[in-house]
């Protein structure tokens, strides 16, 4: 690992049973490993935990600093707080519990914070429904319209310099919104890399099915919108993501 530049990766989980493995697993085969990965559990009922302390002697003998902390949280962006409360890398990410990385994704950010030092970096997402693969999410970086059409929050990775200055609200589904808008405000240095560094399984808490979620959800993220500043066409631009969200899920 460089001296220089170090990553740490933090997932929440709850429940997680069925994926987790899967996550870890992206984690734990990097072509370069991580300085430290915690998995924060809300106090799984199911094989959670089990599983996850399988991987422990796997993380030691690759140098990582591997913790499972399981406890009750108030919620996802909680759970990630107290991650990043632990975290000590130069950068971190956060890795959704049905979610994973593909094997370069540390070594790509790695690279790129090398070769350009940023506050924030993303990239492109591969979605997946029913195990398969329905299609490439693009980065992109616009300078004078921001949606989440353009950003993906799985391939992200912050540094732990933003993270003493931001951290999730713990409000709503859409923190990393906020998170995303604030950093963006402040015209703090956001970089892309048009490359697939992360999977992501649809059908979590932002992809609720019912129309009705659908209309809180526009109204949320609006209003987050809003208390940072952005216009009121972002009405629109709510309106038209949920509307895709309901219609894929």
């Amino acid at each position: 690992m460089d001296d220089r530049v170090s990553i740490s990766v933090i997932t929440a989980a709850y429940n997680s049973s069925a994926t987790i493995r899967q996550t870890i697993e992206s984690v734990l085969n990097q072509t370069k490993p991580c300085l430290e990965y915690f998995i924060i559990d809300g106090a799984s009922e199911d094989d959670t935990v089990s599983i996850a302390k399988e991987y422990q002697e796997e993380f030691k003998k690759r140098g990582t600093d591997y913790r499972i902390i399981s406890e009750k949280d108030n919620g996802i962006y909680d759970a990630m707080n107290k991650g990043i409360a632990l975290s000590s890398g130069t950068l971190v990410g956060l890795l959704n519990s049905d979610d994973w990385y593909e094997p370069v994704t540390v070594e790509t950010v790695i690279q790129e914070y090398e070769k350009s030092p940023f506050d924030m970096i993303y990239a492109d997402l591969r979605m997946i429904r029913n195990e398969k693969m329905i299609g490439i999410k693009k980065a992109r970086l616009r300078n004078h319209y921001i949606t989440t059409r353009d950003w993906n929050h799985p391939t992200t990775f912050i540094t732990r310099e933003m993270y003493e200055i931001y951290r999730y609200p713990c409000e709503s589904v859409y923190d990393d919104l906020d998170l995303l808008l604030k950093i963006r405000k402040d015209g703090r240095k956001v970089a892309i890399v048009n490359k697939v560094l992360a999977n992501y399984r649809l059908g979590g808490a932002s992809n609720k099915k019912t129309w009705a979620d659908a209309r809180e959800r526009m109204r949320l993220k609006y209003r987050i919108y809003r208390e940072n500043g952005y216009s009121r066409f972002y009405i629109l631009e709510a309106f038209a993501m949920e509307t895709a969200k309901f219609i894929l899920s």
